[in-house]
């Protein structure tokens, strides 16, 4: 059904997410994975950074489908908590200790935007395919979308890819602020690892410099934590009326 991988090289974590089968989508087991893992990179301190991937050249397609009930009590108390799990995780990615840095190839959509926008830096490839895509589907985005890329891109992209859809690609992330470079595909996870290095040979150091940094500049509006309960009822409105029309 999936599963996250974790590698530690150079004093940097690798954070795999492992689904190919489906274009590398999360379940909540995952999303529970990922999380121990940011608990087991925190308490290692030789580690200085994390690069987070998805295997097989696509960074997240979003939640895994196969586990989706559209239509279902969306508050129902397993449903609800299995939601949460998956959220759960991209804010736990957002709280690590150490600079993360998403590498981002293929396809970063739905939940897996979200996943992206969870690190201080993204590097994407020239043909990634990047969209919020939750409202294409008839949902609301959740996860805190709209806090966490408004910090990022902006305003003004965050309206266009949150509320009309737009999609773009590696370049156009470059572009608009919402990634640091944009490569060829295969330069990708080489140049993130090669930046993530330069923390980690001091990771005391790095760990108290991202903790400044996103107290500085952290998510403006209201804080994401805030912002993930906020979206939480509207989304389950959305999942619950799709299969009704």
């Amino acid at each position: 059904m999936g599963q996250i991988n974790l590698e530690r090289k150079d004093g940097v974590a690798l954070l795999t997410v492992d689904s190919v089968e489906v274009k590398n989508g999360l379940t909540p087991e995952m999303g529970r994975q990922l999380a121990d893992f940011c608990e087991e990179i925190d308490a290692d301190d030789s580690i200085g950074a994390a690069v987070v991937r998805g295997a097989g050249g696509t960074f997240c397609s979003g939640a895994d489908r196969r586990r989706w009930q559209p239509g279902a009590d969306q508050a129902e108390e397993t449903t609800y908590k299995e939601a949460g799990q998956v959220y759960g995780a991209f804010m736990r990615v957002g709280a690590l200790k150490v600079p993360t840095i998403a590498a981002v190839r293929g396809a970063a959509v739905g939940a897996g935007i979200n996943l992206m926008l969870a690190t201080d830096l993204r590097i994407v490839a020239d043909n990634a395919r990047i969209m919020s895509g939750f409202l294409r589907i008839g949902l609301h985005p959740g996860g805190g979308y709209f806090t966490i890329s408004g910090r990022t891109a902006g305003r003004e992209a965050t309206a266009a890819m949150g509320l009309f859809s737009e999609e773009i690609d590696g370049r156009r992330a470059q572009e608009i602020g919402l990634a640091w470079r944009s490569l060829a595909d295969d330069e990708v996870e080489d140049f993130a690892m090669e930046l993530a290095k330069k923390p980690a040979k001091d990771p005391a150091l790095a760990r108290e410099a991202v903790r400044s940094f996103r107290t500085e500049l952290g998510p403006p509006g209201i804080g994401w934590e805030a912002a993930l309960q906020f979206e939480r009822a509207t989304q389950m409105w959305s999942q619950r009326r799709r299969n009704k029309s």
